[in-house]
């Protein structure tokens, strides 16, 4: 259940993923490559791609779709070139494929393609997440003017309950604060995912089941 508003209910599908934004605080607590998240967006765009690495940042299992309790965090695909910069960008292209993994599963339960993706939270700020969400799932992403969504609605329903304004007058409330549109080829969408499911099959299982 999504909300409740007098007699109606309305239902949204939901889908976990248990480390996101979580992955770039281990970058700088845990590893001390960053000094603040904000960092890693110029850390990602100085170099052209991962050198081949992949984040799984399965730290406490992977939840939706695969739900394994068993999985941990790996990193595939090191070399002696791999540095800061090409952890950084993993960390966040991870944030992306593991929405994808996601989406890809709700548009299969829903038998509806996503044709756009609004994203908010304080992830959202960053311009090459963004950007590279757009290019793994083909659709746009559109970032709204206030990022920080959930504060905003429940701040929406308030005011609903408070008679200020009506539940349908919601909608037109959203305003639109960048647009980002795919910007590579299907066969390089597809390639680039075809790595990370390598790489989530080699997290898998990781940890003994407890007897």
């Amino acid at each position: 259940m999504a909300w409740s508003l007098g007699d109606g209910v309305t239902y949204a599908l939901e889908g976990s993923v248990f480390i996101a934004g979580a992955a770039i605080q281990w970058l700088r607590d845990g590893l001390g490559i960053i000094a603040q998240a904000a960092e890693t967006q110029a850390l990602a765009e100085s170099v052209s791609d991962t050198g081949g690495v992949y984040m799984v940042p399965a730290f406490v299992g992977l939840g939706a779709p695969y739900w394994d309790p068993y999985a941990r965090g790996t990193l595939v695909g090191l070399t002696r070139g791999t540095g800061r910069a090409h952890l950084a960008r993993a960390a966040l292209e991870a944030i992306a494929y593991q929405s994808r993994d996601v989406l890809d599963a709700m548009a299969g339960d829903a038998g509806a393609p996503i044709r756009t993706l609004r994203v908010d939270g304080g992830a959202a700020a960053n311009d090459f997440l963004c950007q590279f969400q757009a290019d793994m799932l083909g659709v746009e992403v559109l970032r709204p003017a206030v990022t920080e969504t959930t504060g905003l609605g429940a701040a929406y329903l308030a005011g609903v309950g408070a008679g200020l304004w009506q539940p349908e007058d919601l909608g037109a409330r959203w305003r639109l604060g960048r647009r980002f549109t795919p910007t590579v080829s299907a066969a390089a969408r597809d390639a680039g995912y075809r790595g990370w499911r390598r790489a989530v099959e080699r997290a898998r299982v990781w940890a003994e089941p407890e007897t």
